[in-house]
């Protein structure tokens, strides 16, 4: 199993590998040319389809926009990503139908060693992020690895969601936690 594949299975996995850091740079290089284009550019739709693949037509990510790889990001439609969101995909980030995202929002599927002197080298795992259909994120909401948040949900802004959220909640605060049921 290559150090992607194991980065990309929750694995203990070097992300100083050759194929790893290509995969960076390429998304780095992307990321840098949306940072000069509006939603109205010419080149952005090609650029946002290079770096995503997969992405609808009908969802959209509003430049400035910064992600690991892109290619661990899975977009269903009508989803809207609104300015400087941040996703560090080594696992995947996936934002099913009818997904909005506030500005400045992060999700960062990597996790570091517990062990300080594990973490001394190049070597981390990461875990996927679901976003459930028709969820709201406010602005400056950061997801942390492994977090899975339902379908229907409202997360307030601001909030710091470290454990899932079940289907049809407002949940806000850091930890984010449900405050009730929006049924």
């Amino acid at each position: 199993m290559t150090e992607f594949q194991k980065m990309r299975s929750e694995q203990l996995y070097d992300f100083s590998d050759t194929e790893i850091l290509a995969s960076l740079t390429y998304a780095k290089e992307i990321c840098a040319r949306l940072q000069t284009l509006t939603l109205d550019s010419e080149e952005y739709r090609d650029l946002i389809q290079d770096l995503i693949p997969g992405i609808p037509n009908d969802s959209t990510v509003c430049p400035p926009f910064h992600c690991d790889h892109g290619n661990g990001i899975r977009m269903g439609h009508h989803v809207f990503v609104n300015y400087n969101c941040v996703v560090l995909d080594g696992a995947t980030v996936t934002f099913e139908d009818h997904v909005k995202v506030g500005p400045a929002c992060q999700f960062y599927t990597p996790q570091h060693p517990m062990d300080y002197v594990a973490r001394r080298k190049s070597q981390e795992t990461s875990h996927p992020i679901v976003i459930g259909e028709d969820t709201w994120l406010g602005g400056g909401v950061i997801v942390l690895p492994g977090v899975k948040i339902g379908k229907r949900c409202i997360i307030g802004a601001g909030s710091v969601v470290v454990h899932d959220i079940p289907d049809d909640s407002l949940a806000v605060g850091n930890p984010c936690e449900v405050k009730r049921s929006l049924l």
